[in-house]
């Protein structure tokens, strides 16, 4: 297992993990329910989806998107048993073991931690993004054929990585 600033270090000069960051439904998901839950929710994954020795569809058992811990998973290489080997050191083939997994749950939440500042808005200093607020009012949703080439397009780049 490595540690967290290594990591983060390394996952930062990944062009595929770099480009994710919570939005939308997800990113309001985080805010409605709070950390804690969505870690909790975490843990119920990490536990039926990762933490088995040989995990059904290992590889293509996380989605891209439809909760925080998804988007976070796959922003820091937790998402299968294979990029557990590869980023952090933890063997396939076997059950995680309880300080793996709360490992696991560490990297999340520091992610979704730091991607919540990321984009957090202070009333006196305004957005923390770089570059000039977006004009007119965004949808919460794009057109539905747009979203469907955006998660196209992003499975592509997970299956070549």
């Amino acid at each position: 297992m490595r540690e967290l600033d290594a990591l983060f270090t390394a996952l930062g000069r990944s062009s595929f993990r770099r480009k994710f960051h919570l939005a939308g439904r997800d990113r309001d998901y985080l805010e409605r329910h709070g950390l804690e839950q969505v870690l909790a929710h975490g843990e119920q994954f990490i536990a039926t989806r990762l933490a088995p020795a040989r995990p059904a569809a290992d590889g293509r058992q996380t989605p891209l998107a439809g909760h925080p811990v998804f988007v976070a998973q796959h922003a820091t290489a937790t998402c299968c048993r294979n990029c557990l080997r590869r980023w952090h050191g933890i063997a396939r083939f076997r059950p995680l073991t309880p300080a793996e997994i709360a490992y696991v749950i560490g990297v999340l939440r520091h992610w979704l931690e730091v991607d919540r500042r990321r984009c957090s808005v202070s009333p006196v200093d305004g957005p923390l993004l770089d570059g000039p607020p977006a004009e007119g009012p965004r949808p919460d949703k794009p057109p539905a054929d747009e979203s469907r080439a955006v998660k196209q397009r992003q499975q592509r780049l997970f299956l070549a990585e």
